[in-house]
């Protein structure tokens, strides 16, 4: 998704009011309620384990909205449709999967980071190598690329250069996250996620009552207004030129759990919350709630960009007919195409009144900050507890604490510097989505395996996580437009060339989306191999950190409504009906 400067958006004084008051409002909220003079760890970062399941489950939705998220989803409403809302509604079932199959062991061994789990499960290394991967993941993606694509957005509502952007945001972030810890990184995360359901409903509402302007006053007539396909959820396999359809159902079906079990299950930035839970089913149905959440954004962030999409198309035939127009998109300078990445700031603009931008400005600043709080606290926690403290086991307590608050310190300004470098990528949008292809396979295998499979051994999980990794790199590397360029040779490359691997005419045709079965098949050959080729690990300390049979989750009495197990069959019956809805 190509990030640029999106000119013509204006704002009074009484939204900039707005968006100030908010962010002063918020960060002195954080520190109130989450900073103590001699906290714990224990309550530093895991906020004591008194986390009920509505707050983890706010918590876990909000750390993965970014205003990346919330641009990317809206434009990509508008070009490629509904069927973007899959990259939502997948997210159900792997937070199924954390709370099911991955939480129970989480919890009950009372480890404070997921390295740690791996630990207990294979071998110190396995833990460094997780954590690692963990500190690069968060301050490339979560925090570094969500920060330089919200300073974008920003510059575009304010007029005020992206640096000084980047610099006041992170500042009023990095504050209550460094004083007040995990409890105040989440209950922060309560309001902002009503403040972005909010801001997005009223977007999405508001778009709605503009269609009769345009002649559409009806779900018929709307249908007819959107593009083919484009209010389907479901695509087929080959597209229209015959080539392998990156968002089709199969590409959704398989390459999405590879990257989302990595996500949502194996990453730290997000599980932490539910480690926080007071209770394993406060933390199970709280990751439940967030599956729940999960479906809205289809619908307050997918939708408003067909809707952009419809009252731009008929402002157009207005203006072919001599009437006036109604709703512009920007074009992308010196090509005369549309970009819909200006779809969500260009609704803002023609939408949302005077003193209401400032809310929505505001809504799009606590997704920024919801995620890089996120992603800090949880660097934090791995810099403090995975390194730090396996280096000199005698830290003391409140030591241990104050080089958490100074490693968040230092992330935010590695990130801030990795931000203003955001202008190399082309891609940023399916740029994030590749950059964990190169070790999500490896990760997800290492997981799902060790968790399910009592025969696999620590000399598996490292190899798999060394050559998957390896081969996942080599992928990156071949696929990225430059390095294609380069190897075809000076000028015989196409315009709009996408990389070896992933461009249909001049490549293999193989979207980033079909490549991680494809890795994730040989990550799980080598660690199958390598464990059977191995010595078994001691059958009494696996027991402890693995399920008896891939199944055994679902044993056991169901316990009430509010059983995680019961609560799963809801959530799975209404995905399912939007599903068949939307097919």
């Amino acid at each position: 998704m190509d990030l640029v400067v999106i000119a013509g958006m204006s704002i009074s004084a009484i939204d900039v009011a707005v968006i100030a008051i908010y962010l002063i409002g918020i960060t002195a909220f954080g520190i109130w309620i989450g900073y103590r003079r001699n906290t714990s760890s224990q309550q530093y970062f895991l906020a004591n384990k008194s986390l009920g399941w509505f707050t983890v489950g706010a918590a876990v939705f909000t750390s993965n909205i970014s205003t990346l998220h919330l641009v990317g989803l809206a434009a990509s409403g508008a070009k490629e449709g509904m069927v973007i809302g899959n990259f939502e509604w997948m997210a159900c079932f792997t937070l199924i999967a954390l709370a099911l199959i991955f939480a129970p062991f989480y919890i009950n061994s009372r480890v404070s980071t997921l390295p740690e789990f791996m630990e207990r499960r294979y071998c110190p290394q396995a833990r460094t190598f997780l954590a690692i991967i963990g500190l690069i993941g968060a301050l490339l993606i979560h925090i570094g690329i969500s920060l330089f694509a919200a300073a974008k957005v920003f510059e575009s509502f304010l007029g005020i250069p992206m640096v000084t952007t980047i610099i006041v945001l992170s500042l009023f972030t990095v504050t209550y996250t460094a004083l007040g810890g995990l409890k105040a990184v989440v209950m922060t995360e309560n309001i902002q996620v009503c403040l972005l359901l909010g801001g997005a409903t009223l977007v999405t509402v508001l778009g709605i009552q503009a269609l009769p302007s345009v002649g559409v006053h009806d779900l018929a007539g709307f249908k007819e207004a959107v593009a083919p396909g484009q209010l389907n959820m479901l695509q087929p396999v080959i597209n229209d030129q015959g080539h392998l359809n990156g968002f089709s159902w199969l590409s959704v079906l398989l390459g999405y759990p590879i990257l989302g079990i990595w996500y949502w299950c194996a990453d730290q930035t997000h599980v932490q919350r539910v480690l926080g839970a007071k209770s394993l089913k406060d933390g199970q149905n709280g990751a439940l709630f967030a599956g729940f959440l999960k479906i809205t954004p289809v619908f307050l962030m997918v939708l408003p960009g067909v809707i952009g999409y419809v009252l731009w198309q008929k402002g157009l035939a207005q203006e072919a007919l001599g009437k006036a127009g109604t709703f512009h998109l920007l074009n992308v300078a010196a090509t005369g195409q549309p970009d819909y990445n200006t779809m969500l700031p260009s609704l803002i603009n023609y939408l949302i009144p005077v003193g209401l931008k400032g809310l929505i400005a505001a809504s799009m600043a606590a997704a920024l900050m919801s995620c890089m709080a996120a992603a800090l606290n949880s660097c934090a926690t791995l810099i403090s507890l995975d390194i730090v403290k396996r280096v000199r086991p005698d830290t003391s307590d409140k030591w241990v604490v104050i080089i958490g608050r100074v490693a968040t310190g230092v992330i935010m300004v590695l990130a801030m510097l990795w931000s203003t470098q955001g202008d190399q990528f082309g891609t940023i949008f399916e740029a994030i989505n590749k950059i964990p292809m190169t070790f999500a396979p490896a990760v997800t295998t290492v997981f799902v395996l060790g968790l399910l499979w009592k025969r696999g051994t620590k000399q598996a999980a490292m190899a798999t996580l060394y050559v998957g990794s390896l081969i996942g790199c080599a992928y990156f590397l071949v696929d990225m437009p430059g390095i294609g360029k380069m190897i075809l040779g000076t000028g015989k490359a196409s315009a709009g060339f996408t990389g070896l691997v992933s461009d249909p005419a001049q490549g293999l045709g193989v979207p980033f989306m079909l490549v991680g079965p494809i890795l994730a098949v040989f990550c799980v050959g080598i660690y199958v191999v390598t464990s059977l080729l191995t010595p078994a690990m001691n059958p009494k300390e696996v027991a402890l950190v693995c399920w008896d049979h891939p199944l055994a989750f679902l044993k056991g009495r169901l316990t009430g409504a509010s059983d995680p197990r019961v609560v799963t069959m809801i959530l799975l019956a209404v995905v399912g009906v939007l599903y068949f809805l939307l097919r």
